[in-house]
């Protein structure tokens, strides 16, 4: 597999800014600020990024057919082999699940984690290839096609059985994809959302560690830390708000609930006690949860990012909360898409990713 797909399959944050794009990155921050969607907003993002990793498993299997005698017959066996070596990183042993079909859900459903049954799965995989190969043969006819890489050096004659594992191991690895993008995406752009909100209204990123006592900053917390919130906002000595997000619809009340639960009025930091407000950022409420009654308890507001232009309702409960008054208050509601738009050049995205 090229370098360049398989860092296509890292969940880095910083690895998969890299790859998608930074302007993408803000195109999708933009959208999510102004009510869209993530998935949807993230959508083209997918797709781009499953065709590149397509595109690079045909490389990885033309370099086989280069480096390989009868690389396709054995290519079963030969993936076979290395899954039972245990390979370290979760990255290579998805490729080579691939070329057997499988995705790591399979793996437990089909083959229930068991190792022994791993061959026997390979031996049906064959024959299944092979049937499915005389049938096409038989359906369609035969195939008989070409593909020439100048950088893979090698030209490569292809027929039913070449495309079939082609096809097999693109579908399992599109799948894998997909599986994995509501978690990375999730994880990546809670904090980029949340860092470009607060950038654009006016607050400054700081280390949680070092800047003890100064005026309107903010930090994010790391995935890793035990954590109550994702950001803490210190707006004077005394007062603050924490910040918690989620992408999370009207069909997961429970989970919103309990980020409702375990949030506390006070905050220890430094020589001070800060009284802490607590802002939820969701996707959507459904008519009837019961996240309005719960956040009355702590104290908490509720804002709802399906709302147009949410980061006005952000500003007005900063205003409610501490007073502080924003620009984006003043603007007439059709110069705020562009407004978010021209202050998201300035935030510097890269400090905020973990």
């Amino acid at each position: 597999m090229p370098l360049a797909g398989k860092e296509l399959l890292s969940s880095s944050g910083k690895a998969l800014v890299k790859r998608i794009g930074v302007e993408s990155v803000r195109h999708v921050i933009h959208d999510v600020l102004c009510g869209e969607n993530l998935r949807s907003s993230t959508e083209l993002l997918t797709r781009r990024r499953i065709a590149l990793a397509n595109g690079a498993l045909i490389v990885m299997f033309l370099n086989g057919c280069k480096n390989l005698e009868h690389f396709i017959d054995r290519l079963p066996d030969l993936a076979t082999d290395q899954l039972k070596r245990g390979p370290s990183r979760r990255e290579s042993r998805w490729i080579l699940e691939w070329m057997l079909g499988l995705t790591e859900k399979a793996v437990q459903n089909i083959l229930r984690d068991k190792p022994e049954e791993l061959d026997k799965y390979t031996d049906e995989f064959k024959i299944a290839i092979s049937e499915i190969t005389r049938n096409l043969n038989k359906e369609f006819g035969n195939l008989n096609c070409t593909m020439l890489m100048p950088k893979v050096g090698k030209s490569r004659d292809m027929d039913w059985k070449f495309i079939t594992h082609l096809l097999t191991a693109i579908g399992a690895q599109t799948l894998t994809i997909r599986g994995s993008e509501k978690s990375t995406y999730g994880k990546l752009f809670e904090r980029l959302i949340l860092g470009s909100l607060l950038h654009i209204l006016g607050f400054k990123f700081v280390d949680k560690d070092t800047n003890i006592g100064l005026n309107k900053v903010f930090w994010l917390t790391s995935r890793e830390e035990k954590r109550e919130s994702d950001a803490t906002v210190i707006y004077k000595p005394g007062k603050g708000i924490r910040f918690d997000i989620g992408f999370i619809g009207r069909g997961n009340t429970e989970i919103s609930l309990d980020k409702v639960s375990r949030f506390e009025r006070e905050l220890e930091y430094g020589r001070s006690t800060h009284f802490m407000a607590t802002f939820i950022i969701v996707d959507r409420v459904g008519p009837n949860s019961r996240l309005y009654e719960m956040a009355r308890r702590i104290n908490g507001t509720i804002i709802q990012m399906s709302m147009g232009y949410w980061p006005v309702e952000v500003a007005k409960q900063l205003k409610v909360v501490f007073g502080y008054e924003h620009e984006i208050l003043r603007l007439p509601k059709h110069k705020i898409h562009e407004y978010l738009n021209r202050r998201l050049k300035e935030v510097p995205t890269d400090q905020f990713l973990a």
